[in-house]
């Protein structure tokens, strides 16, 4: 299993994270990767760019070190509406919008708020996956959630930082929302969540669980930039003309 897309990467813009788009995408280009996203954290997370970055990013070129860059966010989710951080303005100039739970934005309850939570912002429209779902004080009803996702066409993440020691407890849950999803026929992203270079493209632990449920690699959106795309086109987004060799 080779997966050449990363949907999930940081910028210093994150105020968190320590490396620039064109470090990243050289990190990226030096592991082999051909597609990456930038998904810096949207503005009500602490230290978070001001909603003009998000705006700004066609600046970005579409090709950097030979490795394709998309355009994105990772927003948070801010209630149990499924309201996200971002202007609607602004996430339909974008390429690819996450939306995950953040401990600072939204205080973890119980599972019956963050499954209507995930309900509403799947039903929204407005985001294309769930960022890292396997965060355990998140608990959430797997099978209204993952059944309304395939049906809205937003996919889940498999996070390599959650199952690498960033959200502990993640490890398990991960492999059961990737078995879950495998039985309904859904499909899935896959997302380094690199806040530093060095890790952008770093499936090392995501690989090996897929691996491990037998997880069908055509139900893997990441497995290549055509296939991603692809998915983008499905959701309704404008072809990338400066993309449309891949």
């Amino acid at each position: 299993m080779q997966l050449l897309v990363d949907t999930h990467t940081h910028t210093i813009s994150s105020g968190h994270a320590y490396s620039t788009v064109l470090e990243n995408a050289a990190a990226a280009s030096q592991r082999g990767l051909e597609m990456f996203c930038v998904t810096d954290h949207a503005p009500t997370m602490p230290g978070a760019p001001h909603f003009w970055h998000f705006a700004n990013q066609r600046v970005i070129p579409r090709i950097l070190h030979g490795v394709a860059v998309l355009r994105g966010v990772e927003a948070n989710i801010l209630n149990t509406k499924g309201e996200i951080d971002l202007d609607e303005r602004i996430t339909n100039q974008l390429d690819w919008v996450m939306a995950s739970f953040h401990e600072p934005i939204f205080r973890y309850t119980n599972k019956a708020d963050h499954t209507q939570a995930l309900l509403n912002v799947i039903r929204s429209g407005r985001v294309d996956a769930i960022g890292h779902p396997g965060n355990p004080n998140y608990d959430f009803d797997f099978e209204s959630v993952f059944k309304e996702a395939a049906k809205h066409n937003v996919v889940m993440e498999i996070n390599n930082s959650s199952l690498s020691g960033s959200r502990v407890g993640s490890e398990i849950r991960c492999e059961d929302i990737a078995m879950y999803i495998k039985e309904i026929g859904g499909r899935i992203t896959t997302g380094s969540d690199a806040h530093f270079a060095a890790d952008v493209g770093n499936f090392e632990s995501v690989e090996p669980l897929l691996k491990k449920v037998n997880f069908p690699i055509e139900s893997i959106i990441t497995r290549h930039p055509r296939s991603f795309l692809n998915f983008l086109e499905e959701r309704g987004k404008s072809t990338i003309s400066e993309l449309a060799h891949l």
